[in-house]
C-alpha cells in the first residue's frame, strides 16, 4: 500500500517517542537504526535521546547517528518495539506481552504525566526583556517570550535564568516549552536548548512559536527551524516567521500550515546542507524554500548572516525563493483582461483556431454552403458580409465525393478560383489513432498547418461509434481537439442535424459543449426557404438568419445528351422576403398543428423567451406538443409522435422558431 510520505515519517516519530530514552545502551542503538531506516533526522533521535535520565551529550548521540550504515536494522523494528511497549498505530489495539500461567494478568499502567506541565512552568516565568543573554546575543525580539527562575533542571543543568519559548499548538495550546540554558549553565558536551523532560512533542504535528504574529489567510509566512531565524526573518520584511523547533518536524508544521491556511504562501528558509529537505517538504505543501549562499559552511542559517552582515542582505536573500515547476500557472485577472482579442478567421463567425461544426438535415444545402465559406477563405473575399482572412484549406471529402469534382468545376466557373485548397477523398477513418498521426503528419509536411480544415462529414469519418454514447463521443472530440492543436487549424465539422430538428446537432450533448462555433443549415425540405445561423460564437453574440439559394449551374452535356449540372450559392432575399416566399402546409398534421399553434401564440401572453425579438408571443414546446397531439385524429398511441413530426416539419420550413425549449413564429 502507498502511504504519504510526510504522515509516514510523522508515524515513525510517534512510535519512537512511546520508547523510553533512558533504556540499556545496546537497545539505545538500535532504535538509533530502525529511526534513521524510517528517514527520521538526527534531530528526532537526539531530541528524543535528551529526555533519559542517562543523556550524555549531543556529541555523542551524533556520533552512534553517523556510524550508521544501510542494511542492518530495519524499519519495522521501531515499530515492533513500539508496539510492544503498548503504542497503536491508526487506532489498532496495543499488543499484548505474552503471560506465564501461573502469574496473574497485571492491570495495564496508566500513561505517566510529565513531570512538568509546561503550562504551570510557563505561568510561574516572567515576560522576557530586550536585555536578556540570548536575545541580545542573536540581535532578537522579546515578544511573547519569558525568562525562568525556578529550581527545575534538566539533564542535570540548572534552568534558572533560561530563556523560555513556548510551544503551541495552531490552536494556541501551550504543550511544551524549549528553555535557552544560559552559557554559564550548560555543561561540557550539552547543547544549550533543552525540551521539558518527558513531554513527546511530536504527539502535537502542528505545534511551533510564531514570530511576528498573527498569521493571516493569505499571508506570506516563512518556516524556520530555529528562533533566531525566526526574529532575523521577522525584522527584515515585517512577515511572520513560524518556529518548527529543528528540521525533523518541519515537515509536520508545514503540514498543518498548509491544512489550516489553504491560500497562505509558505516559505521554508533552509540551513545550509539541509536544502534538500526543504525542497522536498516545499513541494509536498506547495510552498516554495530558500537557500543559504553556496559555500555556507553547515548549519549556517539566516540569524548567521543578519549578524555578518545586516537586515537587507537578509531580505535580499528571503526574495530569492525557489518554487518547484508547476503545471498549472494562474495570472492576475487585471492582466488577463488586457490580452489581445479574439483573432478571426471569418469575423463574428468562426475563430482563428478551433473546432467548429456546421449541422443541419440532409438536402438543406451545408456542404454546398460550406464549400463556398471556404472558396471565400483561400481567396480572402468576404462571405455573406462577413471579412475573412486569407488561408488555405483541406477539404476531406467522405460523403459524396463522386459529385464534389462537379461542385468544384461549378464554383470555379461560377464564384472564383480555388487556388489554396486542397482535398482527400481517401478512407479517413478519426477514431483511429493511426490515421490521426498520419493526417497530422500530412498537413504539416504539405504547407497546410495554420489552414482551415474540413470533414465532410463527422458520420463518416466515425463508423460504428454510437454518436449518443457519452464516452464515444467524448474520444472524437478529444482526437478532434488532437489534430487541430498538433496542426494549429480551424477543424470544421459537417454533421447532420438529429431526427427532430429543433433539437440541433445530431448525437451526444457534449459535442456542442466541445466546440468553439457551430454554423445551423435549415431549409430545402418540402420547398422551405435555406438559412444559415451563428448558434454558437466563441466570446461573440450569435447572429440572425442569413438566407441563401442553391442556384442551378449546367457543366455540359453526358454521353446521353443530358445535362451535367450542379449547384453554386446565391444570396437570398432579405428574411422577411424570405418569410413571405414559404409555403404554408397546405393540410393534414402539419396544418393541424400550425392553426393550433397561431392560436396558442395568440392567446398565450407570454413574450421575450429565449432570443425571441421583443413583444413576439412565445409558448412552451412540451405544452404545445402535448395540446396538438390531444386534437389530431391518428391512433392514440401514435399522436405524440406525430405531433413531434408536426412541429419539427414548421421549424424546418423556417415558419417557426424553437430555442430553449420555446416556440414562437419567425
Amino acid at each position: 500500500m502507498n502511504r504519504d510520505p510526510i504522515a509516514e515519517l510523522e508515524r515513525a516519530r510517534s512510535a519512537l517517542w512511546s520508547l523510553d530514552a533512558g533504556t540499556d545502551r545496546e537497545t539505545w542503538v538500535k532504535v538509533a537504526m530502525s529511526a534513521k531506516a524510517n528517514g527520521l533526522a538526527f534531530e528526532d533521535f537526539h531530541e528524543w535521546s535528551a529526555t533519559a535520565g542517562n543523556y550524555r551529550n549531543e556529541a555523542e548521540c551524533r556520533s552512534v547517528w553517523q556510524s550508521i550504515k544501510e542494511g542492518g536494522i530495519g524499519a519495522g523494528s521501531l515499530f515492533h518495539a513500539a508496539r510492544a511497549a503498548g503504542w497503536t498505530d491508526d487506532g489498532e489495539a496495543p499488543a499484548s506481552r505474552p503471560q506465564s500461567h501461573q502469574e496473574r494478568p497485571r492491570q495495564p499502567e496508566q500513561p505517566k504525566a510529565p513531570p512538568h506541565d509546561p503550562r504551570a512552568v510557563w505561568d510561574a516565568c516572567e515576560p522576557a526583556t530586550a536585555d536578556q543573554a540570548y536575545i541580545a546575543r542573536k540581535v532578537g525580539l522579546p515578544d511573547g517570550l519569558r525568562v525562568y527562575h525556578g529550581s527545575l533542571k534538566i539533564a542535570g543543568m540548572a534552568c534558572a535564568g533560561s530563556l523560555v519559548l513556548p510551544i503551541r499548538t495552531l490552536a494556541g495550546e501551550v504543550v511544551d516549552l524549549q528553555l535557552v540554558i544560559p552559557k554559564a549553565n550548560v555543561l561540557p558536551g550539552k547543547q544549550d536548548k533543552m525540551l521539558l523532560p518527558g513531554v513527546q512533542v511530536s504527539q502535537w504535528p502542528d505545534a511551533c512559536l510564531t514570530i511576528g504574529g498573527p498569521l493571516k489567510p493569505e499571508s506570506i509566512v516563512y518556516i524556520v527551524e530555529g528562533v533566531g531565524q525566526a526574529w532575523s526573518a521577522h525584522q527584515a520584511t515585517r512577515r511572520p516567521a513560524v518556529v518548527a523547533f529543528g528540521v525533523g518536524r518541519m515537515a509536520s508544521v508545514a503540514a498543518a500550515l498548509r491544512e489550516r491556511y489553504p491560500a497562505a504562501r509558505l516559505v521554508l528558509v533552509a540551513d545550509a546542507g539541509k536544502e534538500n529537505q526543504c525542497a522536498a517538504i516545499a513541494k509536498f505543501v506547495s510552498g516554495a524554500w530558500v537557500e543559504m549562499p553556496k559555500g555556507s559552511p553547515r548549519n549556517y542559517d539566516l540569524n548567521d548572516i543578519h549578524q555578518a552582515e545586516g537586515l537587507a542582505a537578509v531580505r535580499d536573500l528571503l526574495e530569492g525563493v525557489k518554487e518547484h515547476p508547476q503545471r498549472f500557472k494562474f495570472q492576475d485577472a487585471e492582466q488577463f483582461a488586457e490580452q489581445p482579442p479574439l483573432e478571426w478567421l471569418v469575423k463574428g463567425l468562426i475563430p482563428r483556431r478551433g473546432v467548429v461544426a456546421a449541422y443541419g438535415p440532409s438536402g438543406c444545402g451545408k456542404s454546398f454552403l460550406v464549400l463556398d465559406l471556404v472558396g471565400a477563405i483561400v481567396e480572402g473575399r468576404e462571405w455573406f458580409g462577413r471579412r475573412t482572412v486569407r488561408t488555405p484549406a483541406l477539404y476531406i471529402c467522405l460523403e459524396g465525393s463522386a459529385g464534389f469534382g462537379k461542385r468544384l468545376a461549378a464554383y470555379r466557373r461560377e464564384v472564383g478560383g480555388l487556388a489554396g485548397m486542397k482535398v482527400l477523398a481517401a478512407q479517413f477513418v478519426l477514431n483511429s489513432r493511426q490515421d490521426e498521426n498520419d493526417i497530422i503528419d500530412a498537413i504539416v509536411g504539405q504547407g497546410m498547418k495554420g489552414g482551415i480544415l474540413v470533414l465532410d462529414t463527422l458520420a463518416q469519418a466515425t463508423p460504428g461509434l454510437d454518436e449518443n454514447s457519452g464516452e464515444g463521443m467524448t474520444a472524437i472530440i478529444a482526437a478532434c481537439q488532437r489534430i487541430q492543436r498538433a496542426t494549429d487549424t480551424v477543424l470544421l465539422l459537417i454533421h447532420h442535424s438529429g431526427k427532430d430538428v429543433a433539437r440541433g446537432l445530431r448525437g451526444h450533448s457534449s459535442l456542442i459543449g466541445a466546440l468553439d462555433a457551430s454554423i445551423e443549415v435549415s431549409g430545402g425540405i418540402d420547398g422551405a426557404a435555406r438559412q444559415w445561423s451563428a448558434i454558437k460564437v466563441k466570446d461573440d453574440a450569435a447572429g440572425e438568419a442569413h438566407p441563401f439559394d442553391l442556384r442551378r449551374v449546367v457543366l455540359g452535356t453526358d454521353d446521353d445528351g443530358d445535362d451535367i449540372t450542379s449547384c453554386v450559392v446565391d444570396l437570398a432575399s432579405p428574411p422577411a422576403e424570405a418569410f413571405k416566399k414559404a409555403r404554408l402546409p397546405g393540410g393534414g398534421n402539419m396544418r393541424i398543428a400550425w392553426d393550433r399553434l397561431c392560436e396558442l401564440l395568440r392567446t398565450g401572453g407570454i413574450f421575450g423567451k429565449a432570443s425571441a425579438p421583443e413583444g413576439r408571443p412565445c409558448f412552451s414546446l412540451e405544452s404545445a406538443l402535448t395540446d396538438i397531439a390531444g386534437r389530431l385524429t391518428c391512433d392514440q398511441k401514435r399522436r405524440r409522435e406525430r405531433a413531434e413530426q408536426a412541429v419539427t416539419s414548421l421549424v424546418a420550413r423556417g415558419l417557426v422558431v424553437h430555442e430553449e425549449g420555446w416556440l414562437w413564429l419567425r
